[in-house]
């Protein structure tokens, strides 16, 4: 068990160890659930989006209409490492 001190201003600092086991990283935030008997949970902060919100992404930003055939020999040329 990792354990923290609090300063006088009740600012903790995690050691590289925790922060790297929660994959939390410079700039990122960090989620704090209060829980009953004083307990609390940490965990990183994930973005949530909806397949709503991933469908949506690029509507109206395409003129062209692609077949099937050149959506597939697009990404064919991608793996490869083409444009």
């Amino acid at each position: 068990m990792a354990q923290l001190t609090v300063t006088s201003r009740g600012q903790v600092t995690f050691k590289k160890e925790v922060l790297q086991h929660l994959g939390i990283r410079p700039g990122e935030k960090i989620e704090l659930d209060l829980l009953p008997d004083g307990r609390g949970m940490l965990k990183a902060a994930r973005p949530s989006g909806s397949m709503a919100d991933f469908v949506g992404l690029l509507a109206g930003r395409a003129h062209k209409v692609a077949s099937l055939e050149e959506i597939n020999e697009a990404a064919a040329q991608g793996w490869a490492g083409k444009k």
